[in-house]
């Protein structure tokens, strides 16, 4: 049974930055390629970035120079380091696993075997 915990959301001011994480349990950590997906309240879940198992990592472009997505296999752990805080990056943020180990990485929700519950973020203007 995978089990998947986000931490670190929270309020901060546009500008400020935020380290998301995410405690993985389960099966071979290494073994899965991670994600961050987020939604905001009426729209779709949409992808932030994935790294995958041997550390290749895709980012959506509309975080991309902004966000750092980051694992520590031996700490079971997924990071996801966001800079320069924008109202419109308020919204849930989701951590994901996926069994896929190809190229490129996924990134539609569906593709994602596992979930986490979600940690809000909220950026004030």
């Amino acid at each position: 049974q995978v089990q998947l915990v986000e931490s670190g959301g929270g309020l901060e001011q546009a500008g400020g930055s935020l380290r998301l994480s995410c405690v993985y349990s389960g099966r071979t950590f290494s073994s899965y390629t991670m994600g961050w997906f987020r939604q905001a309240p009426g729209k779709e879940r949409e992808f932030v970035a994935a790294i995958g198992v041997r550390g290749e990592i895709t980012y959506a472009a509309s975080v991309k120079g902004r966000v750092t997505i980051s694992r520590d296999n031996a700490k079971n752990t997924v990071y996801l380091q966001m800079n320069i805080l924008k109202p419109e990056d308020t919204a849930v943020y989701y951590c994901a696993a996926d069994s896929w180990t190809g190229w490129p990485l996924k990134s539609r929700p569906s593709e994602y075997d596992y979930w986490g519950q979600g940690t809000q973020v909220t950026v004030s203007s």
